[in-house]
């Protein structure tokens, strides 16, 4: 069974999982290195930052998860299950 690289829960048969570019697609990633993800996971990433910032500075499971956001986000979902799902905030800058 994958572990998602960043709350590094369990991602079970059936439960909404994603493909993220480690570093953007359209900043250069395209057929880079990617991770599979809850689908919770990589709507927070999203909803955190830019393109650009996924490329320069958060482009690894430890650069992401050393965000004060995502740290306080990964907190939270780990007290869930892994098919738990719920709606992710808009952007916040």
């Amino acid at each position: 069974m994958p572990i998602c690289p960043l709350c590094l829960r369990p991602i079970p048969p059936g439960v909404p999982a994603s493909l993220h570019h480690l570093i953007p697609k359209l900043k250069g990633g395209k057929g880079g290195e990617t991770v599979l993800l809850h689908h919770i996971c990589h709507k927070e990433i999203h909803a955190t930052f830019t393109e650009g910032e996924l490329a320069r500075q958060y482009n690894t499971p430890e650069a992401l998860r050393a965000h004060s956001r995502i740290a306080r986000f990964v907190e939270w979902v780990a007290k869930r299950p892994p098919d738990f799902m719920s709606k992710v905030p808009k952007r916040r800058r």
